[in-house]
């Protein structure tokens, strides 16, 4: 199951170009000779996505015209041993658009997941970005096990289809037993078909693809835009790297305190948070809100139609029915902004009717389903790269224990989230770490935004993560706003405070607060 837990920080833009379509309608590589950050990018003109990539058409040129261009860097498959095997990482860019003597370098974007296919990403929202891109070469990539770069593969699609329909809440012991299998299933499944790769496929490797990326783009310092678990990227490469922090801005800060299992609970309170303002918001507006009364009765409905579709599941996309673990997941994704509500309240109008379609399409955009039904790999890719990264393995008595927190914390997504701590069980390659540190003493200043009413990261973590990268490092940056992420909200404030730094290297004051 590929639940908003397993996702530590799920990028909103990942899921909202997979979305917005539906409703509409490892190799060794070669051996390495020489020093890889030597190389030279051949800038090509970008192919079609592949299904890994969540297939579609080649990027169409940003609104001024200029072009997407797509390369290929080798890195080593160990960094171990950086002048081993090389494996490929995809790369796109869109050259700086303004006037070149004042170009400031390259401005590398993370959009999270993990598993979030940058390739994809950045050309669908690069006009988002186009203030930046008057100074910057906008980039991004796919991190390692992710999208075209070397992709870990799990399951069919036809697997996977079985897979998200499986009961993600067991309430007995059978089910129970059926869920920890098919988790087993699944993983012996990765190591089979992608065994090479996972082993390597660390936070801390792709911190390091990122510095070699850095030193191949002709730039003696990472300038650096993480969101979501792109936070926890930044954090690390930051730790690791310290000297060679440019400018850099962390957005939906992943708190890096925290181990897998508090994590998992504060999304529980997150995305609680989230549901009760969406309820707040339909129900206070001056027309009717057409599923409930008072916000309380949203969701005592939305609660009941989950208890309902757990026995009874309804027709959804066919001919795949919504159960009540899609409609969970479904809900979820429509958490994520508050440009997805109105998707939100359509859908459960519909449910209430019979009618599962557009729950499910939220479903399969966080799960990376094409209405083609082909998966792009972000499910396998997620798993993989949390499974390298955390070192606790969690046991169904683990999460019994837990339990009675989650369902505090969220009476409609505490289950859900408790029993995707289960998701590395028995996973073949052991964690690296507790949390990941991010402590960087000596790096340049780094602008931590956080969002009060952020479901997936919540706000808390944004001082946490100030408080991690240690004294003079980070600087807090507060939106009170609904969703994931800042940037992308179009707040001017965030957004003047943000280019003032990339652009000007104006830091914010400490503490400001945009609403």
């Amino acid at each position: 199951m590929a639940n908003p837990s397993r996702r530590r920080a799920a990028a909103l833009t990942t899921s909202a170009v997979l979305l917005a379509a539906l409703l509409a309608g490892c190799g060794d590589g070669g051996a390495g000779n020489g020093d890889p950050a030597a190389q030279k990018l051949n800038w090509e003109d970008c192919p079609t996505p592949s299904a890994a990539e969540g297939g579609g058409s080649s990027p169409s040129p940003l609104p001024d015209g200029t072009q997407w261009q797509c390369a290929t860097m080798k890195a080593p498959v160990d960094w171990s041993s950086p002048r081993g095997d090389t494996l490929d990482i995809a790369l796109i860019r869109a050259r700086a658009s303004g006037d070149a003597s004042k170009r400031i370098g390259s401005l590398i974007f993370n959009f999270g997941g993990p598993g979030g296919s940058g390739v994809t990403t950045l050309p669908a929202f690069g006009q988002d970005y186009a203030t930046l891109n008057t100074r910057y070469d906008l980039v991004s990539f796919d991190p390692r096990g992710v999208g075209r770069s070397v992709p870990v593969e799990c399951e069919s699609d036809a697997e996977l289809d079985q897979y998200f329909q499986q009961d993600a809440t067991p309430d007995d012991n059978a089910e129970q037993t059926q869920l920890v299998d098919r988790t087993k299933e699944f993983n012996a499944n990765c190591e089979k078909r992608s065994g090479k790769i996972l082993p390597h496929v660390r936070t801390t490797d792709a911190a390091r693809d990122m510095d070699l990326m850095r030193q191949v783009l002709g730039d003696d310092k990472l300038h650096y835009f993480g969101i979501s678990y792109g936070t926890e990227l930044g954090g690390v490469y930051a730790h690791l790297f310290p000297e060679r922090v440019g400018r850099a801005v962390l957005d939906a800060v992943v708190d890096p305190t925290k181990d897998p299992a508090q994590s998992a609970l504060g999304q529980a309170q997150g995305f609680q948070l989230a549901l009760d303002n969406f309820a707040e918001d339909c129900t206070s507006k001056p027309e009717d809100c057409p599923i409930g009364d008072t916000a309380q009765d949203v969701k005592d409905r939305i609660a009941a139609l989950l208890k309902e579709l757990e026995k009874k599941p309804i027709p959804g996309a066919f001919p795949r029915q919504l159960t009540q673990t899609a409609a969970t997941n479904g809900i979820a994704q429509a958490l994520y902004s508050k440009d997805f509500w109105e998707y939100l309240t359509e859908g459960l109008q519909q449910a209430y009717e019979g009618d599962g379609k557009i729950l499910m399409m939220l479903s399969d955009s966080m799960n990376g389903r094409s209405d083609n039904g082909e998966y792009s790999n972000i499910t396998a890719a997620n798993i993989a790269i949390n499974c390298a990264d955390e070192k606790p393995r969690y046991t169904p008595a683990d999460v019994r224990r837990w339990l009675p927190r989650f369902r505090a914390a969220s009476p409609l997504f505490g289950d859900y989230l408790a029993w995707g701590m289960l998701s590395c069980t028995d996973w073949a390659v052991p964690g690296a770490a507790d949390h990941p540190d991010v402590g960087a003493p000596g790096s340049a200043p780094i602008l931590v935004v956080g969002n009060t009413g952020d479901p997936a990261t919540p706000f808390e973590g944004a001082k946490k993560m100030v408080d991690a990268l240690g004294r003079g490092v980070g600087v807090e940056l507060t939106y009170k706003g609904q969703g994931h992420g800042a940037y992308d909200s179009k707040n001017k404030c965030v957004q003047s405070a943000v280019n003032g730094y990339l652009l000007d290297g104006r830091v914010p004051k400490a503490g400001t607060v945009c609403s």
